[in-house]
């Protein structure tokens, strides 16, 4: 029995908590409360029930389903205005400006910057290569390479280009391209050892690594450059003369009038270089495997472009066409049956004209004679040029910006002219340098104009707080079913989709998304083993889709973990980890470049990679509620349709849950970690498709003989079902040298990986 002051104390506390409550169990409280009220009222008559009054008893609950879960995301917030180049660059106005005012190269022919050092050097054709800090009040320089005396400086003759190993910072080997001086005329390929104590190259670290017989004294080509691939590309010229009257360019088993493609990192340290096993074969008899393109007349100046990795060359003309290229495996570019894309000799032709690769623009002596190839600008301080290549013409120091998306090209805009223009050049960060041959370093001025990205991530505003890393607004955080590996680091990711826009669902493959999007990655490890509260803080990585695409900025944290800075060029660095057994662990740790964050982020995969359905069909702990991912963003339209309930849906299965099926584990790992590259349209020439939705037959690995090496296997197979250590696949996925899979940002094998492929393999 209920006496008032009960009543009135349980009242209060029902009512009290009725606020707290959803609205089934409110009406249930009501309820409860009336009956409270009657029972002790007796109906209104009195303090007592009547003799004969029913027990009181609970209301029936409601009819229908139970209540859904709660959604992890109740609303979409507006999101914050960033200070990134998500709507692409407007073009200013740009000015030529001398770089460094208290220093002079006469015969300068190219300029790069020093890996891993604020330094840059510029070549001299006279066979010089100098050293100095890359600062405009630079007044000093220092003399890393003299090789004048066995270098034939003459006419187009002379020391043409130099390169640096992509593994400079630990081997400090340096490669040149040079006219001999003694002997018969030749071009000589040579690598020289830049020692750290004398700061220089003697002449006795030379280890000659290719020699190219020259019939006549010009078209040397002598551009040489890394590729993407970390593989060494040559440009040659046609020999000389004029109109290429012994046909070296069109002669296969010559390689003149060519680009080679060379692996200076052979197997046996003793050999000069190894060839790339994936080097195009050309149908005619006699081909050098060494070739990668033909069909050149005289390509002085190529260049690789940072984001995508394509290869663009300017290749001088005749007498009438100056024409850019974009190289490719196997391409043939017509020098001399055509002269760009006018017929020049048709006697040289011996193949159908489709086999010949037009050039993909020209230009006529009108207005200019001599096209020097430049870069694709990936920089920072120049907005309005960001995606557009740059290049020039020696005789009318006219300067250029083109714009080209692929397919169509816009605009080719005039934003300079200069003195001579005899190479373009790069430093670490990017930025774009012009050389005149008669000695002055030129950089570019922009007035103008809008779309920089800033070179603090506190000046990016993707954080509310630093400190914290608290996102801002409109930000949302994610979690994936099987995440990259990265070397034991830990990651948070977030994803900001512009006001009004939403983005294409797939329920497999690839979504696509608006201009605008910015995609981020947080970066920490662990300094202690196992000890979380141990992280530093790394780098931060963003992905933004402007209108000229999908551009990569990796920013690195300082030491204090206060701020990070950007970064354009790949830079390492050897952390010390200390385990749970009391040992230490040096890792290098890798930072990667522009070129590297799109080299991983394929066009073929999308470019997001971990934004798909797969991956995101998971719960992820948001602060209102623990909600399946694919659920709450649905709930707050960031898809364009709805997708309905995402139990229709896949997901991948994490690799260390021994719970779920091992070949389910083991091709979601391949397709995380290799299908970004190895599917249809990736940039592997190798025919593999490691995608987890192609049927087992279609991945053309199980059983297949490999085509890009062996790595010294007896019987060897891409995947040897049955047997792990017969598979090429899993070999390289040990390996931590150059056969290493994948290729990039990585120095640790992934064992719990490893093994769970290993497994799968032996269970085939």
């Amino acid at each position: 029995m209920f006496g008032n002051r009960q009543i009135a104390v349980e009242s209060e506390r029902l009512l009290g908590d009725a606020a707290k409550m959803n609205e089934t169990r409110m009406l249930r409280a009501i309820a409860l409360l009336t009956t409270l009220f009657l029972y002790a009222c007796g109906g209104g008559a009195g303090n007592t029930p009547a003799a004969d009054a029913p027990p009181p008893t609970d209301p029936p609950p409601p009819s229908g389903p139970p209540p859904a879960p709660a959604f992890g995301l109740i609303e979409r917030a507006p999101l914050a205005v960033f200070t990134l180049p998500t709507q692409g660059a407007a073009p200013g106005s740009f000015d030529l400006v001398d770089r460094f005012v208290n220093l002079n190269f006469p015969a300068a022919i190219f300029l790069a910057g020093v890996p891993g050092e604020n330094r840059v050097v510029v070549v001299q054709q006279s066979g010089f290569v100098r050293a100095f800090v890359n600062d405009a009040a630079t007044a000093a320089t220092g003399t890393v390479l003299d090789i004048s005396g066995q270098v034939l400086h003459s006419g187009e003759q002379g020391l043409l280009g130099l390169a640096f190993d992509p593994s400079f910072t630990t081997n400090r080997f340096i490669y040149v391209h040079y006219t001999a001086s003694s002997g018969t005329r030749r071009s000589v390929i040579s690598r020289f050892t830049w020692d750290v104590g004398t700061d220089s190259a003697a002449v006795n670290t030379e280890k000659i690594l290719l020699e190219i017989e020259q019939p006549f004294n010009n078209h040397n080509g002598g551009m040489l450059a890394f590729g993407p691939d970390d593989f060494l590309y040559v440009a040659l010229g046609d020999g000389g003369s004029g109109g290429d009257p012994q046909n070296h360019a069109q002669d296969p088993s010559d390689l003149l009038g060519s680009m080679l493609r060379i692996d200076v990192h052979p197997a046996n340290p003793a050999d000069a270089y190894d060839i790339p096993l994936d080097n195009p074969n050309f149908p005619q008899p006699g081909a050098r495997p060494e070739t990668w393109a033909m069909g050149l007349r005289n390509p002085f100046r190529f260049s690789f472009d940072r984001a995508g990795g394509d290869l663009w060359l300017g290749d001088v003309g005749q007498g009438s066409i100056e024409e850019i290229d974009i190289i490719v495996a196997g391409g043939n570019y017509g020098w001399r049956v055509f002269e760009g894309t006018l017929d020049f000799d048709a006697s040289a032709n011996t193949l159908p004209n489709s086999e010949f690769t037009p050039p993909v623009y020209e230009y006529d002596h009108s207005l200019g004679i001599a096209v020097i190839g430049g870069y694709v600008y990936r920089g920072n301080a120049l907005p309005g040029l960001q995606g557009r290549y740059l290049y020039a013409d020696f005789g009318s120091g006219t300067v250029w910006a083109l714009d080209y998306d692929g397919v169509n090209m816009p605009a080719n805009e005039v934003i300079a002219t200069a003195n001579s223009p005899a190479s373009f050049g790069e430093d670490n960060q990017g930025e774009i340098y012009l050389i005149s041959l008669n000695g002055g370093i030129f950089g570019f001025d922009e007035t103008g104009g809008s779309g920089s990205i800033p070179d603090q991530i506190s000046e990016t505003g993707v954080f509310a707080n630093l400190a914290t890393l608290e996102p801002a607004q409109g930000l949302v955080e994610y979690e994936l079913n099987h995440p990259f590996w990265s070397d034991n680091a830990v990651k948070r990711r977030w994803v900001g989709i512009p006001d009004g826009s939403r983005l294409q669902f797939a329920a497999s493959g690839a979504w696509s998304f608006p201009v605008g999007t910015v995609v981020i990655k947080h970066f920490e490890l662990a300094l202690i083993e196992g000890d979380a509260s141990s992280a530093r803080r790394l780098e931060t990585r963003l992905l933004i889709n402007t209108t000229s695409g999908w551009q990569g900025f990796t920013y690195r944290w300082n030491a204090q973990g206060t701020d990070a800075e950007l970064l354009t060029g790949r830079e390492t660095e050897t952390i010390t980890v200390s385990l749970a057994d009391g040992g230490t662990r040096d890792q290098l740790y890798e930072y990667p470049s522009r070129t590297d964050c799109l080299r991983c982020h394929t066009q073929g995969a999308g470019r997001t990679l971990g934004l798909q359905t797969r991956q995101l069909n998971r719960d992820f702990a948001y602060p209102n509620a623990t909600d399946n991912q694919l659920r709450s963003w649905n709930n707050i339209a960031l898809f364009s349709t709805d997708i309905g309930a995402p139990d229709g849906y896949g997901s991948f299965v994490p690799v260390g849950d021994a719970t779920q099926p091992l070949a389910d584990r083991a091709r979601a790992y391949l397709d995380t970690n290799c299908a970004i590259c190895h599917r249809p349209g990736g940039p592997t020439p190798v025919d593999l498709d490691l995608r987890f939705d192609t049927a087992q037959a279609d991945i053309n690995a199980v059983g297949v003989v490999p085509t890009a090496g062996d790595l010294g296997i007896d019987d060897a197979r891409i995947i040897a079902p049955g047997d792990r250590a017969r598979s090429v696949l899993w070999e390289r996925m040990r390996r931590l040298n150059t056969d290493r899979m994948p290729p990039l940002a990585s120095h640790l094998v992934d064992d719990g990986g490893l093994d769970v492929v290993g497994q799968w393999i032996d269970g085939l």
